[in-house]
């Protein structure tokens, strides 16, 4: 049986006997144009307003000593991500593990870490001589190994290293035990019984499958990382924030050198933000294939598939 397809004629008559008439939408336009309109008042306001002195914003913008504190914000938020991704992944590991030895201890730095405040632990590692005097290795038979004042060892970059590490390893820890347990059981059981070793089996199925889970997240809390590290100003870490009060502590330009700081911070997280959807996609590609089609000419290739099977049963 063949299907003969309408001629030209009457699929042009069929369709004058319709009359397409475009859904409207008023409210949809009142409320546009209100957002517009104040977006436009915003821009009018924030560029001519004369205390924001962007003249003097731009003087400052490639200052060395900006510049300098900008790349200890980028490194502070590297270092400290990989020494949270690395404890996470440990603490993960842990709470998924059957024994209770390890998985509550895990639960119990998850709740300590991430149930206090970023600014309480980063000011009690930095003030650790008030509780330790001197950092200390004492082994029996052994004695006193070394002894280290603790002064000596937590300087404010190592204080702000250690405190925000264990801080987003909290964090990181929950992130990554989802994305373990986001891959289907059967696949570690069939992999167990072909005979492969546990190591080997989070390697080569669990992880690779789980990164499409983890990455999201991940990349939204170094994104939030970047921004907390500017806590580390409290305790005099030069970091940009900090930076831009020594400025403004001896000119007073305030407004202008934390607008510069603003500008660095959302220059780095868009690039942050770039390269996260690089890696989302990158992670992904097994879903839509090699060379993914756009919606509509994929919906089209699967009718006329369909189409020629049909015919082709007939």
């Amino acid at each position: 049986m063949n299907v003969l397809p309408l001629k030209d004629d009457s699929v042009a008559a069929k369709r004058a006997q319709f009359t397409v008439v475009p859904l409207r939408h008023p409210w949809r336009w009142a409320a546009a144009a209100i957002v517009t309109i104040l977006l436009l008042l915003l821009l009018q306001a924030v560029v001519s307003n004369p205390n924001l002195q962007w003249p003097v914003v731009a003087s400052y913008i490639l200052n060395p000593i900006i510049v300098q504190g900008l790349w200890v914000t980028v490194g502070l938020t590297l270092a400290i991500m990989f020494f949270a991704s690395i404890i996470g992944m440990i603490v993960a590991l842990m709470m998924l593990s059957p024994s209770k030895m390890l998985s509550v201890p895990a639960a119990a730095f998850i709740w300590w870490f991430r149930g206090t405040p970023a600014l309480v632990q980063l000011i009690l590692w930095y003030n650790l001589s008030l509780i330790f005097k001197d950092i200390t290795l004492w082994l029996p038979g052994l004695g006193t190994v070394f002894s280290i004042p603790t002064n000596t060892v937590m300087t404010p970059l190592v204080a702000a290293v250690v405190a925000l590490s264990l801080h987003e390893a909290g964090y990181m820890a929950e992130i990554i035990r989802n994305g373990l347990k986001s891959v289907n059981r059967g696949q570690t059981e069939a992999a167990l019984c072909l005979g492969m070793k546990p190591s080997l089996l989070l390697r080569r199925i669990v992880i690779p499958q789980a990164m499409r889970v983890i990455i999201p997240p991940t990349g939204n809390e170094t994104i939030n990382l970047l921004k907390t590290t500017s806590l580390v100003s409290i305790i005099a870490v030069g970091d940009l924030l900090y930076s831009a009060q020594a400025i403004y502590a001896r000119t007073f330009e305030t407004i202008p050198l934390l607008l510069v700081a603003t500008f660095w911070y959302l220059v780095v997280v868009s690039i942050m933000t770039i390269g996260q959807g690089y890696l989302e996609r990158h992670y992904s590609r097994d879903e839509a294939g090699p060379n993914p089609a756009p919606g509509g000419l994929s919906r089209l290739g699967s009718i006329l598939m369909m189409r020629e099977k049909w015919r082709g049963a007939q």
